[in-house]
């Protein structure tokens, strides 16, 4: 990549992600969107097979917006603006796929995750379940450059967030929000729930939180799953520690309840969806108190 194409990305994706923060910090929850980035860089685009739609099919679009509400009620968001086709920060920050590269990778990348294999590492080699993104190998050097200006800080913004809401109210829960395709899932046959809800199997969050969400939903008369297909990706894994008061839910939500997803456009379930999940939320803010803190956390 040219200093100038470097530049001109970076004129692009500023700021490359957003901290939408309450007025004032009112219960100890985080909300994070990953994937709901849609600023395609033109040099990206260029280097694709795939137009713009096509690579849109791995976004989750307009999550950030459903879940917009949640600063009235005294909880940060943070989104990212990037895609996630470009850059995924719900994974290892050198989750490096080296069928994508036309150099060695360095020795510190992980190349043999299951992600990786299946084409999602860091860099995406591809959307969907198969369409290849590149026309052609990229520098590692790209691949790197990516990391550093846009995976780091994102992290970085993540984990002092989660640090202020500890620090302030002795614990952190952090609710990673995501959106899933609608289309049955390969070999699994049927369609999909209306949500999946992660918690790595009992291990990224307190059990009562991951109760209290499904309950909400399916009084809500939604159809919900737990941990399959979607357990939790790194943010999940890597943030939820329970044992020491940080907590990490993360939420797919079916991308029919909401959008068309052939032309993107919001369909009329938007407003209800979003109604429907700030009451979810608020079930879960008045559940948090009741959450036991670890002694050794606490002290």
């Amino acid at each position: 990549m040219t200093p100038h194409e470097a530049e001109a990305i970076e004129t692009e994706l500023a700021p490359p992600f957003t901290v939408a923060r309450p007025e004032a910090l009112k219960v100890p929850l985080v909300f994070n969107s990953p994937h709901s980035g849609r600023v395609y860089p033109s040099a990206f685009l260029a280097a694709s097979r795939l137009d713009s739609l096509a690579l849109r099919r791995s976004e989750d679009a307009y999550v950030e917006e459903l879940f917009a509400f949640v600063t009235g009620l005294g909880a940060p968001l943070l989104y990212a603006h990037f895609p996630r086709a470009y850059l995924d920060v719900n994974r290892e920050p050198y989750e490096l796929d080296p069928v994508l590269f036309r150099d060695g990778l360095p020795h510190y990348a992980n190349t043999q995750s299951v992600r990786v294999v299946g084409g999602l590492g860091t860099i995406a080699r591809i959307v969907s379940e198969s369409d290849e993104i590149y026309r052609e190998p990229l520098a590692v050097g790209a691949a790197l450059e990516r990391i550093n200006r846009l995976y780091t800080p994102y992290h970085e913004t993540l984990r002092r967030l989660l640090l202020e809401a500890q620090s302030e109210f002795g614990l952190a829960v952090l609710i990673d929000c995501h959106s899933m395709p609608s289309n049955p899932i390969a070999d699994q046959g049927g369609g999909r729930p209306d949500f999946v809800l992660g918690d790595r199997f009992g291990a990224s969050c307190n059990g009562e939180l991951t109760r209290l969400a499904t309950s909400q939903l399916k009084a809500l008369g939604y159809v919900v799953a737990l941990n399959k297909p979607y357990a939790g990706g790194y943010i999940t894994e890597h943030y939820g520690r329970p044992h020491k008061a940080q907590h990490v839910l993360q939420i797919e939500v079916n991308r029919a309840l909401y959008m068309d997803e052939t032309s993107f456009e919001k369909s009329a379930g938007f407003e209800r969806l979003r109604g429907d999940l700030e009451a979810m939320v608020r079930a879960l803010v008045a559940g948090v108190p009741g959450l036991a803190i670890p002694r050794a956390a606490a002290e």
